[in-house]
C-alpha cells in the first residue's frame, strides 16, 4: 500500500448519513408496525419482522462499508483496507453512459476475467466481469477516477500496440 494514490472516491458525510439513516428508519418503522399494530395474519407479521431486521442489518453493513475509501493507483483500484478491486491490466473498458447498469454517481468497469462476487453497499460491487463503482460517493470524484482509468487504459493499449508493430 505504498504506491502513490492518483485519485480517491469516498462517501461524503451527508450522503452517508442520509443513506444509512433512511435504511435504519425503514427497518425501525417496519419493526414498529409489526409489533404495535400486527396484521391479521401471523405470516404477514413475520414478514414485516424479517424485512425490518434485514433493513437494519443492511444499514449497518452500509455504515461499515462507507467508512472505506476507493483509491486509484498505477496498479489499479483498491480500497483503503488494501483489498484489490480491479487491477489495471484486467480492465477492458469503462461504462459511464446514462443507460449503463451502474451505481448512482458512478461507473461500470468491464474486466478481462471474472472475479469473485463482492458487495460493499454504497461503495462498490463486483459480479462476474463487471465491477460497479459509486453509490454514495460524489459524482465529481468518480467521474475524475473514471477519466483517469480511461487514460491509463488508452496508454496501456497504445504501449501494447507499439510493441507488436
Amino acid at each position: 500500500m505504498t504506491e502513490e494514490v492518483l485519485a480517491t472516491a469516498s462517501a461524503s458525510a451527508p450522503r452517508r448519513i442520509l443513506g444509512v439513516g433512511m435504511m435504519a428508519a425503514l427497518g425501525a418503522l417496519l419493526l414498529y408496525v409489526a409489533l404495535t399494530t400486527p396484521p391479521a395474519s401471523f405470516l404477514w407479521q413475520l414478514f414485516l419482522l424479517v424485512i425490518g431486521v434485514a433493513a437494519l442489518f443492511q444499514a449497518e453493513k452500509t455504515r461499515r462499508a462507507t467508512e472505506r475509501v476507493i483509491e486509484l493507483t498505477a496498479a489499479g483500484l483498491r480500497d483503503s483496507t488494501g483489498e484489490v478491486i480491479a487491477p489495471i491490466d484486467q480492465i477492458v473498458r469503462i461504462d459511464r453512459g446514462t443507460f449503463a447498469i451502474k451505481p448512482s454517481n458512478g461507473f461500470l468497469i468491464r474486466l478481462k476475467t471474472p472475479r469473485a462476487r463482492r458487495w460493499l453497499p454504497g461503495l462498490w460491487w463486483a459480479m462476474g466481469r463487471r465491477v460497479g463503482i459509486g453509490g454514495v460517493t460524489p459524482g465529481a470524484q468518480t467521474k475524475f477516477m473514471a477519466q483517469m482509468i480511461e487514460a491509463m487504459i488508452a496508454e496501456r493499449d497504445q504501449a501494447a500496440s507499439s510493441h507488436t508493430t
